[in-house]
């Protein structure tokens, strides 16, 4: 009974490799590592946004969820994009996250293709994942745990896993803009050339975002209402409703965010801009019943953006 009870804990932890990982208390649920923060850094969900607002950018993530709780997730990022030429992006991240006895480690190459034709820039882009899944060495000392379980010791040396992600972005008089995410076309472990789904890869999570930054002249500010939408197979929508004001020439920025269906929250943001230097703290909260039990989620964001020169999008004719 006991090892049969070990081996299901087991068996989760590998219905997690094989499919999306769904995290109730993230913004955005994909593989691995995610952060909310991502209006803010749309190249953490979709890699068009490599090099789409023509700054060399390098930035870092924590995300320390469900905080109180022990083996709680906490979750680390740092990542640099900027523009190629006048019509490349190029962008790598690599992030890490601990999950109880469960840690996983991702390096991500992103890749961009930008074109402009008047008002409207247009990106595609395309991205690859590894990622190193492990358990932790003292499951092996667990009462639970029969030497020489392969399935167990398997995880605790850990499965690596290849991915891969297409992204589409745009924008129109750079104050509107328009985001389509198909995530986990791969999912494979490497080693194994059958482990991906070959079935409806494409449309297994996709993820859209759409906004508009309105100008209020008169008071100097903007607001920018914003929304992502997102579909993972076999589960039900959710959706994201943000609103995001700008106020003393960008220096001062705060917001709302509202996640509607599964793993419903509230967040607020508060953020500056100082020259080339971006910082940015969110704190939510969950209406899940866990919620009673945790001290709420924190994430902050610390950027530097570098000027990428002239602007260099390429230009239709």
């Amino acid at each position: 009974m006991k090892k049969l009870l070990l081996l299901i804990s087991v068996v989760a932890f590998s219905a997690q490799l094989a499919f999306a990982q769904t995290d109730p208390g993230s913004t955005v649920t994909t593989l691995s590592t995610v952060f909310s923060h991502y209006h803010i850094n749309p190249i953490l969900i979709n890699p068009a946004a490599t090099g789409f607002g023509e700054v060399h950018s390098l930035q870092m993530n924590m995300r320390n969820q469900w905080t109180g709780f022990d083996g709680a997730p906490k979750s680390y990022g740092i990542g640099y994009n900027g523009p190629i030429g006048r019509t490349l992006g190029l962008g790598a991240n690599i992030m890490a996250e601990d999950v109880g006895s469960q840690s996983i480690f991702r390096f991500q190459l992103n890749y961009a293709f930008r074109y402009q034709l008047r008002n409207v820039k247009l990106a595609a882009g395309f991205s690859t994942d590894f990622y190193t899944v492990k358990e932790a060495n003292s499951i092996l000392e667990s009462p639970l745990y029969e030497s020489g379980d392969p399935i167990i010791e398997d995880a605790v040396d850990g499965n690596r896993i290849f991915d891969a992600s297409l992204g589409f972005w745009s924008s129109f008089k750079d104050n509107t803009f328009v985001g389509l995410t198909f995530n986990n076309l791969v999912v494979a472990k490497i080693g194994e050339i059958e482990s991906g789904d070959p079935q409806g890869s494409l449309f297994r999570f996709v993820v859209l975002t759409f906004g508009h930054k309105f100008e209020v002249e008169p008071y100097n500010f903007t607001i920018e209402p914003s929304m992502m939408v997102q579909r993972i197979k076999d589960k039900p929508f959710q959706a994201d409703f943000n609103i995001k004001g700008s106020f003393i020439n960008d220096q001062l920025i705060a917001g709302l965010s509202y996640r509607a269906g599964v793993g419903g929250a509230v967040g607020l943001l508060l953020g500056t801009n100082i020259d080339v230097f971006r910082l940015y703290y969110s704190y939510d909260v969950s209406f899940q019943n866990v919620q009673q039990y945790n001290g709420g989620t924190h994430e902050v964001t610390v950027a530097f953006d570098f000027s990428g020169g002239k602007k260099r999008f390429d230009h239709g004719k």
